[in-house]
């Protein structure tokens, strides 16, 4: 997906977490160092906010899904606690709620995991129970041998093939809850 535009007929919203601080920096290392500076509270209300503005507009049909990476596959993960009416999210290695909370989760989800996340895969197995403790629809796929990142193609953990086929199943997972 290197550099590569596609249009899959959705309308898109790409918040930049890190705009208060200035903005993501280019540097996966630098923008780490940033996150713990953010107003997390606040942070999280501006992706609420977000989806109340998506939500509204004119040209949408009314349905909102969430994709994100990394820290916004956490946000992902935060946003289907949140909204009940979400109509789908796609957390990409992202951190999981608690249990408590993702039994307040009602939209369905794909989850994609790098094969050798072991910080993000050992949540995993706790947050999956939560999930069919709480009859989520959910999907999840890990990538085997490959790292946390592996879609963000500026990084040396970057795998195409697993990028490309964790993208596929997005838009089609996409194409089944986001259409009217």
């Amino acid at each position: 997906m290197r550099g590569a535009w596609r249009s899959d007929g959705f309308i898109a919203f790409a918040p930049d977490a890190l705009a208060p601080l200035g903005g993501y920096p280019g540097d996966e290392d630098k923008a780490r160092e940033l996150f713990p500076m953010l107003d997390q509270a606040k942070t999280r209300e501006d992706f609420v906010a977000a989806y109340a503005y998506l939500k509204a507009l004119p040209a949408g049909n009314g349905k909102v899904g969430a994709v994100g990476f990394c820290y916004g596959g956490g946000a992902v993960n935060y946003l289907a606690t949140r909204l009940p009416d979400l109509a789908g999210g796609v957390p990409f290695y992202g951190a999981q709620p608690a249990a408590a909370d993702a039994a307040r989760i009602k939209a369905p989800l794909l989850l994609h995991h790098a094969g050798a996340d072991e910080r993000i895969n050992a949540g995993w197995p706790a947050y999956e129970a939560a999930l069919k403790a709480a009859g989520v629809p959910h999907e999840a796929f890990i990538y085997p041998g490959v790292q946390h990142g592996f879609n963000n193609d500026t990084t040396p953990r970057y795998d195409e093939a697993a990028a490309e086929l964790a993208w596929q199943r997005t838009v089609a997972f996409f194409k089944r809850t986001l259409r009217a």
